[in-house]
């Protein structure tokens, strides 16, 4: 086999076997195949596509072009995976409800990167937490939790390290058929039982219009099935942030409140991980009907149950034991907090998430390329929502900074990002829809 055959096979809309797919994948992680082979492979696929018999293939293939774990357990093993938005720390609530529910969790999670927030550098940003562990710990941590929220070894799926490397600087990040591969080889090596995927549309998600995340949704439940893993898929809304905090340590204290029992906190937050955790429970067998899922879910949240879980989780990665009991006193604060006023009054109507992700990039909460270093204080608490009554002078967030300068510009961003009309509208549902296996 050639790089050159599968590269002409794709450019042409022949679909490479499995066998070819599954060579390629390999060549990428041992660096048979050279950037400008990966990058013609890429476009190849941007510009054609594959089709979904080479899609499923080509995950499977990048799946075990490294480690691909088992599990000996007396429960299923599920996860969820969400295609990023602003304000979205459903992870850090949902893997220890799900755990509290009596399944285990291994969330491999990623990194920060332009206007959305990591997962793991929220973990990061409780002292202590070190989220890049090896197996042996992984699986330590979720025996012991039955939940972990971490990041991947090198061994798990190299051949996506790999292509998604060259497709960051060949323009060939917007494909599908590399998207879908992409999210799914990581997940599926984490050896699953089931997952469900959260598919975020609107001005704060990768996918602005819904024809857009429906696609993508389409995609990914279609190749996760066809890989082996039962799979379904959310559709939800990304026109506001999901958590009226954006930034790492503000959101693991929005995260915190729902587990402690207080819905009010962050009431989208809570009800969504609860729709995800009431679906996931349900495709893995594990409750009758979603919701005798979500029943369960929010059980598990208001009993303490989840708290328990996530401190348990916490305390196995380095971070405080008594993160249950005393989190406020753990978690970073910024030196300059300040409101945002309203400059008018009126009605929240418009709210763009990309640039609210990018003030918060901007004070130092995020990343503009992946070797910038994140600071855990900074950020936004106390966003408004759509719809919203505001008066003058009434503040719109809290800003979290580092100084007056960086306060000074964000806020000049904040307000650019937040539009008020006079008339009231109803705010968007919280999910726009949803795909089954």
């Amino acid at each position: 086999m050639s790089a050159r055959d599968v590269i002409r096979k794709v450019r042409d809309g022949e679909p490479p076997s499995a066998g070819e797919l599954a060579w390629f994948a390999r060549g990428l992680a041992s660096g048979e195949v050279s950037d400008a082979q990966a990058g013609a492979f890429a476009m190849a696929v941007c510009l054609g596509g594959l089709g979904e018999e080479a899609r499923v293939a080509l995950t499977a293939a990048m799946r075990d072009s490294g480690d691909v774990l088992a599990w000996d357990l007396d429960a299923p093993v599920l996860d969820k995976h969400s295609t990023g938005g602003v304000g979205d720390c459903v992870s850090l609530v949902l893997a220890p409800a799900l755990a509290a529910c009596g399944v285990h969790v291994p969330m491999i999670s990623g990194r920060g990167l332009g206007h959305t927030g990591g997962t793991l550098d929220k973990m990061e940003a409780i002292p202590g937490v070190s989220a890049q562990v090896s197996e042996a710990d992984l699986r330590r941590i979720v025996g012991v939790a039955g939940c972990a929220i971490v990041g991947a070894t090198g061994r798990i799926a190299p051949a996506d390290r790999r292509l998604y490397a060259v497709r960051d600087v060949t323009a060939t990040v917007e494909s599908i058929d590399l998207i879908t591969a992409s999210i799914l080889s990581k997940k599926l090596a984490a050896g699953l039982g089931g997952l469900v995927l959260d598919v975020k549309v609107g001005s704060g998600a990768f996918m602005k219009t819904p024809a857009e995340a429906q696609a993508l949704a389409e995609s990914l439940v279609g190749t996760a099935n066809g890989a082996g893993c039962p799979t379904a898929a959310l559709i939800t809304d990304m026109n506001q942030p999901l958590a009226p905090a954006l930034g790492n340590a503000v959101e693991v204290a929005a995260s915190m409140d729902v587990l402690s029992g207080n819905r009010a906190a962050a009431p989208r937050l809570h009800d969504l991980t609860v729709i995800l955790g009431g679906r996931l429970l349900a495709l893995a067998g594990v409750a009758g009907t979603d919701a005798e899922g979500e029943d369960r879910i929010a059980g598990a949240i208001a009993s303490g149950a989840a708290l328990e879980r996530f401190a348990r989780m916490v305390a196995e990665m380095g971070g405080p034991p008594d993160m249950a009991e005393d989190w406020r006193t753990h978690l970073p604060a910024a030196p300059v907090v300040g409101e945002v006023p309203a400059p008018v009054s009126g009605h929240v109507a418009a709210i763009d998430g990309e640039v609210l992700g990018l003030a918060v990039v901007g004070l130092g909460g995020g990343r503009a390329v992946e070797t910038d270093r994140v600071d855990p204080a900074v950020g936004l608490t106390e966003v408004v929502s759509l719809g919203d009554r505001v008066e003058r002078g009434t503040p719109l967030c809290i800003l979290h900074a580092r100084d007056e300068a960086e306060a000074e510009a964000a806020a000049h961003r904040i307000l650019a990002a937040i539009t008020i009309r006079d008339s009231a509208l109803e705010g968007p549902p919280l999910v726009h829809g949803r795909v089954d296996p």
